[in-house]
């Protein structure tokens, strides 16, 4: 993820936390109003073409293109791994608040 897709994801969160404490929400910058699942979906998105991309230059080095060097095939791959890895854990963070929000006694 970029840092400007990072700012946003920290501004909606800080706007959801404001909406569940009750305070009067502070406009972002840039923030515009959108939903938890838009957000979680645009980001999976971006996750699988980064994926893709890493993959077609994988594939271009070894079939033997010229024009593509082996230090941008292994960082972009590295990164797609990486935005993976930190989406995998997102996803862990929210099955486990999901778990403990069920399981509290009402």
């Amino acid at each position: 993820m970029s840092s400007m897709q990072i700012q946003h994801v920290l501004a909606e969160m800080r706007s959801l936390q404001a909406r569940a404490s009750g305070a009067p929400e502070t406009p972002a910058l840039g923030a515009q109003p959108s939903d938890f699942a838009n957000l979680m979906k645009n980001s999976v998105d971006q996750i699988s073409t980064m994926q893709n991309q890493a993959t077609a230059l994988a594939n271009a080095y070894e079939a033997g293109d010229k024009s593509v060097d082996l230090t941008k095939v292994m960082l972009e791959v590295q990164k797609a791994g990486l935005a993976f890895h930190a989406m995998t854990e997102v996803r862990n963070k929210l099955l486990d608040a999901y778990t403990q929000v069920m399981n509290m006694s009402v």
